[in-house]
């Protein structure tokens, strides 16, 4: 299996740590959108990682459905997934995982807009900055509310993982624009994140425009 993108994008570092965490053999190729486009497209058209090549040559994109795919290969060969197939707890890790890539989308739209453009539009500056300060303010309370190792309890889910490569990418490419003093919680959650040695295993530091 093949996992097409490189680890400093936060959508690109959840799938390799999922299938770390669920012990599947893969090859990154660290592809950049920017530099490796035409390689990229020969799996996915659309030029976005991550792109998920499976061992029958198959391609499954985006990261959603990367995981869904392995998380149904994990449950199949009778494994816990890093998220129930069915329920309750599922719709709730679903939101909180939704709430944190939701912020890694803003923070990449912010970057992109700061680093790309001469004439920057400080309508569309305001309007990520907001919506990355409602998510950080979200996210926060329900981190705080946790009172738990993890987001929903004791075990990681898809929303613990989410959440860390969200506040590390965060932290790495936007470094200028949170004032991460201001969320204790947050910043304690990623550094738990970052213990692991999944995380540790699926790593680069951020030194260009993150992939999406």
């Amino acid at each position: 299996m093949i996992l097409i993108g490189q680890y400093d994008s936060p959508f690109v570092r959840r799938v390799g740590i999922a299938a770390t965490l669920y012990g599947v053999a893969f090859e990154n190729r660290p592809w950049s959108t920017f530099g490796e486009g035409e390689a990229i497209a020969a799996y996915n058209p659309t030029r976005r990682v991550p792109a998920l090549v499976l061992d029958d040559g198959a391609v499954v994109v985006e990261s959603a459905y990367a995981l869904d795919w392995l998380d149904d290969r994990r449950r199949a060969a009778g494994g816990e997934a890093l998220i129930p197939a069915s329920g309750v707890e599922r719709r709730e890790i679903l939101y909180r995982t939704a709430l944190a890539t939701g912020l890694s989308d803003k923070i990449v739209a912010l970057f992109y807009e700061k680093a790309l453009h001469e004439v920057r539009s400080e309508v569309w500056l305001a309007r990520c900055r907001a919506q990355i300060a409602a998510s950080l303010k979200a996210l926060e309370t329900l981190r705080v509310e946790a009172k738990t190792d993890w987001l929903m309890g004791d075990a990681l889910t898809h929303a613990d993982v989410a959440l860390g490569c969200a506040v590390r990418h965060a932290q790495e490419s936007s470094p200028d624009e949170i004032d991460w003093s201001e969320w204790p919680a947050l910043t304690a959650h990623g550094e738990r994140c970052e213990a692991l040695a999944a995380f540790r295993a699926v790593y680069k530091p951020f030194t260009g425009p993150a992939d999406s």
